[in-house]
C-alpha cells in the first residue's frame, strides 16, 4: 500500500487507501481547516514529537454508542455519592497537559506534544473541541477531551489521577451527548478497558457510513455546560 505525502493543498486521499494498520498519509499541518477536514473524513493525526505528522484511519474502528455505555454498579454508586464535581470546557489545556503527563508516565512517551496541544486549543477556542473535568477537593482528578462535529464526538484522550475519575468523566460526556441527540463516540483504537465500558469494533466502511449521517446535522459551536451550571 502507498503512504501519501501531503502538500500545502488542503486535501486527503480516500481513507480506504490506508495501510492495514491504518496509516494513510504523512506531512501537511495541524491547521484548523485541515483538522476539520480530516475528522470529517474519518482521519485523525497521531505521531510522536520529532516525527512528521502522521494521519490514520484504522480498520476496524471502535465506537461507543451512547445508549450502550456500561456503568458498573460501583461506578453508579460513586456518581450517586457525588464524590466528584464535574465541569465542561473549564480547563481544556490543563486536561490536555494532564493526559500527556499520565500517558508519558505509563508509556514513557506521548503523542500529545506541543504542536498537538496548540492545534487542539485552537479548535477549542473556536468551539469545536471540548473537555470534561472531574474535580476532587479543588483539584482535577480526571478528565477527557475530544472534537465535536455534527452529531459525532471524536474522543482523543482521557486520564485519571484518582480511581474512577476518568469513568465519571466519560459517564458525564455520554449523558451530555444523549441530551444533544448524539448517538456515538469515536474511540479510534480498541482497548480492553473501552470494551468493558461498552465500546464495540466496527469496520472502517461502517464507520464512514455512520459518520456521513452524523455530519448531516450542522455543527453547533460554543462552550459546553452542564445543566444547572452557572
Amino acid at each position: 500500500m502507498t503512504i501519501y505525502a501531503l502538500t500545502d493543498e488542503l486535501r486527503f486521499p480516500d481513507p480506504r487507501y490506508a495501510e492495514k494498520e491504518g496509516l494513510l498519509a504523512v506531512g501537511g499541518d495541524l491547521s484548523v481547516p485541515r483538522l476539520l477536514l480530516a475528522y470529517s473524513m474519518g482521519i485523525f493525526p497521531w505521531f510522536s514529537e520529532g516525527q512528521p505528522i502522521l494521519w490514520w484511519s484504522p480498520d476496524p474502528r471502535i465506537i461507543l454508542k451512547t445508549g450502550c455505555f456500561h456503568a458498573s454498579r460501583s461506578l453508579k454508586k460513586v456518581i450517586r455519592q457525588k464524590r466528584f464535581t464535574v465541569t465542561m470546557d473549564k480547563e481544556f489545556r490543563k486536561v490536555m497537559d494532564l493526559c500527556a503527563e499520565v500517558h508519558t508516565r505509563k508509556d514513557k512517551g506521548t503523542w500529545i506534544g506541543r504542536r498537538m496541544m496548540d492545534a487542539y486549543c485552537r479548535l477549542h477556542d473556536l468551539g469545536f473541541a471540548h473537555s470534561v473535568e472531574v474535580w476532587s477537593c479543588g483539584q482535577i482528578a480526571g478528565g477527557l477531551y475530544g472534537v465535536s462535529l455534527g452529531a459525532a464526538f471524536f474522543g482523543e484522550s482521557m486520564f485519571s489521577r484518582q480511581s474512577d475519575a476518568s469513568k465519571v468523566a466519560l459517564a458525564a460526556l455520554v449523558d451530555h451527548l444523549q441530551r444533544r441527540g448524539d448517538e456515538w463516540i469515536d474511540c479510534q483504537v480498541a482497548t480492553d478497558h473501552l470494551k468493558r465500558l461498552g465500546a464495540e469494533e466496527i469496520s472502517r466502511s461502517s464507520f464512514l457510513g455512520i459518520l456521513k449521517r452524523a455530519l448531516h446535522r450542522p455543527t453547533v459551536r460554543g462552550t459546553w455546560t452542564l445543566p444547572g451550571a452557572g
